[in-house]
């Protein structure tokens, strides 16, 4: 997009003639652009604006209007609308939120059916598997398929190169799995492939670096980000899981201009509402079974199938599939139940409890952060 006319202060942290577009009827009612740089407890967050970082807080209005959906809240890399606190210095209220480009999420870990947001309007989002123990092929199919409905560019990253006798071999495994997404080797112990990682690291870029505990992510930044000087931490010798070295996104801006967002370590990533992005990470897929003789094919061990067909005849990765009906699997068990309207007005009371829960007060505290 072309440069903005205003706010120029904000482009290096990727303002651009869109975002003042956007923010145009905010700017009339008198509030200022700013980008979330660090997510802290009760809604606090840490923004960036033209005059420098202040602390914000979110109005008793924007709470009433997010209607207690926690990804109505602002995430790191969102752009936000605030204005400064007359007399408290460094503190500014948080008006409103910009309509994102891209935004990475999960459900909830545990069995909470809600969902969780990573960060927001990324440009590139780096999936770092580690090539110790840690390495899953699965686990980084799940995530591609999360990156896939972020709306950002997935790049999978094979880090700690130096524990691995063949990483060769494993790219080119991964290759075969995610074919179209780029897979770069990468050791933060010998600086194999940083050249090529920061080939993405273009001025006012923002990426977002995701995985699980333990692999890396930190000390890759650091080598992107000297002055970042991010916590990092050795990982456990009896199973390979990082300590959780990071412990809040953050959102920094490398030497080279572009905008990097570190993430705590994933153990677990459930899929929040991929259907799409599931399809379209698995084209390949999708592709061939368009030529099976039912429509319905579960590729099983139904007559003329073509998905079967293309396993046998080597064309497709059996794995690939097992992978992409564990995912179909778990999007379907996560659809809700619908219930036809009679069947809910027939139970005793239900119109009491309804009405009971619209004059229900809304309470800040039922945010929890992650």
């Amino acid at each position: 997009m072309s440069a903005p006319t205003q706010n120029l202060e904000l482009v290096p942290y990727g303002w651009d003639a869109g975002w003042e577009a956007a923010f145009a009827p905010h700017a009339a009612a008198g509030l200022r652009p700013a980008r979330v740089v660090v997510e802290l407890r009760r809604h606090y967050y840490a923004v960036v604006t033209a005059d420098g970082e202040l602390l914000a807080e979110c109005t008793g209005k924007f709470h009433h209007d997010a209607k207690r959906q926690p990804d109505l809240y602002p995430a790191v890399g969102d752009w936000v609308a605030v204005a400064p606190i007359a007399g408290a210095e460094g503190r500014a209220q948080l008006h409103a939120l910009l309509p994102r480009r891209s935004r990475f999420s999960r459900q909830s870990a545990g069995g909470e059916q809600s969902q969780q947001l990573i960060a927001a309007n990324i440009d590139v989002v780096f999936l770092v598997s580690g090539l110790d123990r840690n390495y899953n092929p699965k686990r980084i199919q799940r995530f591609l398929v999360a990156a896939r409905d972020s709306g950002a560019a997935p790049v999978i990253v094979l880090n700690k190169a130096d524990l691995h006798d063949d990483p060769e071999s494993v790219r080119e495994e991964i290759e075969r799995l995610v074919p179209g997404v780029p897979v770069l080797v990468t050791s933060s112990q010998t600086r194999r492939g940083i050249k090529l990682l920061g080939g993405h690291a273009a001025p006012g870029r923002t990426l977002a670096f995701v995985g699980s505990s333990g692999v890396g992510k930190s000390s890759l930044i650091n080598r992107l980000a000297r002055d970042a000087e991010l916590p990092t931490g050795e990982v456990r010798e009896k199973d390979a899981k990082g300590r959780h070295t990071t412990t809040r996104r953050e959102l920094v801006l490398a030497p080279s201009g572009a905008l990097i967002i570190d993430t705590p370590g994933m153990r677990e990533l459930q899929l929040w509402d991929a259907d799409e992005a599931l399809e379209e990470a698995y084209a390949d897929i999708v592709e061939v079974a368009t030529r099976c003789r039912f429509t319905s094919c579960r590729h099983e061990d139904e007559p003329a199938c073509a998905v079967r067909a293309a396993i046998e005849a080597g064309t497709l990765p059996a794995e690939r599939l097992a992978s992409y009906r564990k995912l179909k699997a778990e999007q379907a068990a996560k659809a809700p139940s619908l219930k036809k309207p009679g069947a809910v007005a027939s139970k005793p009371g239900w119109r009491k409890k309804a009405d009971e829960r619209a004059a229900k007060p809304f309470r800040h505290q039922h945010h929890r952060e992650d």
